[in-house]
């Protein structure tokens, strides 16, 4: 199988009502990463020092030396930054979310303490605060296990969600078949949560942010002032209230970190937004575990059809009818590139159609031939197939008069006479009368312009088949 596993579609143009609680109009979601003592240092058994979200321009890795600056820029974090984004977010009534490395919660203990007096929610943020792109399956996968056992060890309980961030294109797969894990954010791709099929189990994805994030104070392009990180904040939730107004509730989330967040220009930055949002109705801030648990509660995942994983055979048997009396379409476009975006009736309907314009003019003809007369004697004799049935019943064809009943047949003897192939069209976007004159315009039409045309209502009949089948 040809398949493609990136997924474009997601919720498409009509996400769902997340309905949070007291029918807010966005969730606003602080996370606190905490990675002080837990990143690269040959301390910690490294090759290297760090050189990743600090405030030194241009650091590089440190090959076997202990990078005096840096270290000093994350014990910062742990000294002085967590505990005025302690002071603000306590004071505020705004609970956290922590994503803990493991070996930094582990360096850390009265930070710990606080959290967990505070309320916040401790989610796991891997053993260490390293790359795992590179990392072998099996050692990644050690630890993942080797996380989860010193975060229960170090907090008294196993954390629910997790988030990795220097990720490799395993990790989601791994987190999701270790299997006791409520949720999952390595991912980048959403305004709201979404189930993903994956390590064998539905997996609850909570998407993160690296854009309303204050990593953006140290990457490039970024920002300088706190400013420009509090006018970001503020836009991104004006206009996500608004859609929640207007449109569905979405999710907002805000990602910080102790070294950054924590340096007072950025904390009053951070104030101001957080008195920004305070000000608004309908404005719910919870730990992400509690986004989560809603939407396991509200938004269970859904079985639906799904094209991409479906065997040759099934393909065939769901969408061999959709153009009429011809399977060969739908065995053809099961060797496309399939995946997620073709789970849906647009993406079903996109892949027959790039086939049967490929086919040859002779092919095509095939399909249009295959196509019974309008009122003709196939439908008189109870001999179309279920969908043409269907179709002619709610244009009002199979209630004509004797008169109208004579005026089809001549039309349609003098139009497969004329065109070789019978006259078509999708009879759902028309009632008997517009038919009709459809039919006296069209069986004057040149031979090439006509079957331009009939092969574009064959797919249009093709659209509202697929539309009726996904709708099940």
């Amino acid at each position: 199988m040809n398949r493609y596993p990136r997924n474009f579609r997601g919720y498409g143009a009509n996400p769902p009502d997340p309905k949070w609680p007291g029918n807010a109009r966005i969730a606003v979601q602080f996370v606190l990463n905490y990675e002080e003592g837990g990143e690269n240092c040959v301390l910690h058994g490294d090759a290297a020092s760090e050189a990743f979200l600090s405030d030194i321009p241009g650091a590089a890795q440190w090959q076997g030396q202990r990078h005096w600056n840096m270290e000093s820029m994350y014990e910062y974090g742990a000294r002085a930054g967590f505990w005025r984004l302690h002071r603000l977010f306590t004071r505020a009534g705004v609970p956290l979310t922590i994503y803990g490395v493991a070996t930094a919660l582990a360096r850390n203990p009265e930070q710990v303490d606080a959290m967990k007096e505070a309320g916040w929610e401790i989610a796991s943020h891997g053993l260490k605060w390293i790359e795992h792109k590179d990392m072998p399956e099996e050692e990644e996968r050690a630890a993942i296990a080797e996380a989860i056992r010193l975060h229960t060890e170090v907090v008294g309980e196993p954390p629910r969600g997790w988030y990795t961030g220097r990720c490799s294109e395993n990790t989601v797969r791994l987190v999701a078949e270790e299997g006791s894990l409520a949720y999952v954010s390595d991912t980048y791709d959403d305004d709201l949560p979404y189930w993903l099929e994956t390590g064998g189990r539905d997996q609850l994805v909570i998407p993160y942010t690296l854009e309303a994030n204050d990593m953006r104070f140290a990457v490039s392009p970024g920002w300088s002032d706190g400013e420009d990180f509090f006018q970001y904040l503020k836009n991104a939730f004006d206009e996500l209230y608004a859609e929640g107004t207007s449109d569905t509730p979405k999710m907002m989330s805000i990602g910080l970190h102790c070294r950054l967040a924590g340096r007072p220009g950025k904390t009053a930055a951070l104030r101001k937004f957080i008195e920004h949002i305070q000000k608004y109705e309908g404005v719910w801030c919870p730990r992400r575990i509690e986004i989560a648990e809603h939407w396991a509660a509200h938004h269970p995942p859904q079985k639906g059809i799904s094209p991409s994983n479906m065997t040759r055979a099934d393909f065939v048997e769901h969408f061999g009818g959709i153009f009429e009396h011809s399977p060969w379409i739908a065995e053809r476009a099961f060797a496309l590139q399939l995946g997620p975006a073709h789970d849906c009736a647009a993406g079903v309907h996109n892949a027959l159609c790039r086939v049967f314009r490929s086919a040859t003019a002779e092919e095509r003809l095939g399909v249009l031939t295959a196509h019974p007369d309008l009122a003709g004697k196939l439908a008189q004799a109870g001999r179309l197939t279920s969908e043409s049935t269907s179709e002619q019943a709610s244009a009002g064809l199979d209630l004509l008069t004797d008169e109208e009943r004579e005026t089809f047949s001549t039309l349609n003897a003098d139009y497969v006479a004329k065109h070789g192939f019978p006259f078509i069209i999708a009879v759902r976007d028309h009632d008997k009368a517009s038919i009709l004159a459809a039919f006296h315009k069209r069986i004057g039409h040149g031979r090439d312009e006509e079957f331009s045309e009939a092969c574009r209502q064959v797919e249009r009949i093709a659209r509202f088949r697929l539309e009726d089948l996904f709708a099940r």
